[in-house]
C-alpha cells in the first residue's frame, strides 16, 4: 500500500496537540452562565430567610371597628432589616390595615404593628416581636448603582411565597407617582419581572444587598418594573423612627405647571421655562397669611427655582417646618418676594 496523504498526518497532530476539557478557555458559554447562577444563588442564600409574606385585613365600608366578618384581604411582601423584628414594606400594602400577619420564610408567623406609614414614598415601616434574633437584610447603597448591573428580586407574586426573579437595573433617577399623588424620586427601573404580590419585597444587587423596594410594574408593559431606591427608603425609615411619620412642609397651595413664554422669561431675566400657577389657597393657610394669591405663578423658594408642581414638593420638606421661607411670584407685570411660615402637612 501506498504512504498515507500527508493531511492525514497534519489532521493527527493537530488532534494530539488539541487541548482537553480541563485546558477549555473559562470563559465560555458554559462557564460564565454557572458563574451567573453561583452569584444569583449566593446573593439570595443571604437574603431568603428574611423576606417575609405579609398578608392583611381590612373592615368593610360601614363595618364596626375590631376584626369583623365583614373584612377583606390583602396580601404583599416585606423584609427584616433588623434583628430585633422591624420590617420594611408598601405603604400600599398595609394602609388602612385592621390587622397585619406576617409569615416568615420557615412558615414561623406573627402579629405585626403598624409602627409608621408614610404614603408619600409609598413605604411602611412594622414590627414584629420575637424572643430570639431575626434573620434579617443587609442595606445597600443605591447612590452607586449602575445602569445594567444584576438586580434580583425576591417576594410573593400571586401569593406565590418566595418567587425569585432576575434581570438588570434598566435605568436610575425615574420620578413615579404615590397612591397619595406626591412624587418619589430617584425611582429604580428594573426588568426583573413583578406581579402582584411582589410589592414590598427587596430588589438586591449580586452581593445581597437590598438597592431598593419593589412597589409598581407598569400595566400591559413588559419588563418594566419600578423599586423605591433604598437610600430614599433609609430617610423614611429615620424619619418614622424618629416621628412616627414623614415631616413635610405645608402651605397651602394647589396649582398646575406654567409655561413661561420667552417674552416673559426676557423681561424678569428668568432661566427658567415654567413655573407653578396657583390656582387655589386654602383660608387661613400659610400662603394666605403670606399674601399669596390666585394667579400668581411661583418661580423660586429660598432662591431655589420652582418650575413644577413636582419640584414644589420636593422643595418643601422638613428643614422648612416652621421657618420663615422667601417666596418669588409673578405678579402680572411684577416680580415680588413674600414671606411664607410652612406648617408640618397633617397625616
Amino acid at each position: 500500500m501506498g504512504s498515507r496523504p500527508r493531511f492525514v498526518d497534519d489532521l493527527s497532530r493537530a488532534a494530539s496537540d488539541a487541548p482537553g476539557p480541563e485546558t477549555l478557555n473559562p470563559l465560555s458559554d458554559d462557564a460564565l452562565l454557572d458563574a451567573y447562577s453561583r452569584t444569583v444563588i449566593g446573593a439570595l442564600e443571604r437574603v431568603q430567610q428574611a423576606v417575609a409574606f405579609i398578608a392583611v385585613e381590612r373592615r368593610l365600608p360601614g363595618e364596626p371597628s375590631g376584626r369583623a366578618s365583614g373584612s377583606r384581604g390583602g396580601t404583599g411582601s416585606g423584609f427584616l432589616f433588623t434583628p430585633d423584628g422591624y420590617l420594611l414594606t408598601n405603604s400600599h400594602v398595609v394602609h388602612g390595615a385592621t390587622h397585619i400577619t406576617v409569615t416568615l420564610a420557615d412558615g414561623a408567623k406573627f402579629d405585626a404593628d403598624l409602627v409608621g406609614d408614610d404614603p408619600g414614598s409609598d413605604l411602611a415601616v412594622l414590627r414584629i416581636g420575637s424572643p430570639e434574633p431575626l434573620p434579617h437584610v443587609e442595606l445597600g447603597e443605591s447612590s452607586k448603582l449602575r445602569v445594567g448591573q444584576i438586580a434580583i428580586a425576591v417576594g410573593n407574586p400571586l401569593g406565590l411565597a418566595q418567587t425569585v426573579t432576575t434581570g438588570v437595573v434598566s435605568a436610575l433617577g425615574r420620578s413615579l407617582r404615590s397612591n397619595s399623588g406626591r412624587m418619589i424620586y430617584d425611582v429604580i427601573q428594573t426588568d426583573a419581572a413583578l406581579n402582584p404580590g411582589n410589592s414590598g419585597g427587596p430588589l438586591i444587587n449580586s452581593a445581597g444587598q437590598v438597592i431598593g423596594v419593589n412597589t409598581a410594574i407598569i400595566p400591559g408593559a413588559q419588563a418594566i418594573c419600578f423599586a423605591t431606591a433604598i437610600d430614599t427608603a433609609k430617610w423614611v425609615i429615620m424619619q418614622i423612627f424618629a416621628h412616627g411619620r414623614v415631616r413635610r412642609a405645608y402651605i397651602g397651595v394647589a396649582g398646575t405647571t406654567r409655561p413661561l413664554s420667552r417674552r416673559v422669561q426676557r423681561y424678569f431675566g428668568l432661566n427658567s421655562e415654567s413655573g407653578v400657577h396657583v390656582m387655589e389657597i386654602v383660608k387661613g393657610s400659610p400662603a394666605a397669611l403670606g399674601g399669596l394669591r390666585t394667579d400668581d405663578t411661583i418661580i423660586a423658594i429660598d432662591t431655589q427655582a420652582v418650575q413644577d408642581v413636582d419640584s414644589l414638593q420636593r422643595t418643601l420638606d422638613a428643614s422648612r417646618i416652621e421657618r420663615p421661607v422667601d417666596v418669588t411670584v409673578l405678579r402680572g407685570a411684577q416680580r415680588l418676594e413674600l414671606t411664607l411660615t410652612p406648617v408640618e402637612q397633617a397625616s
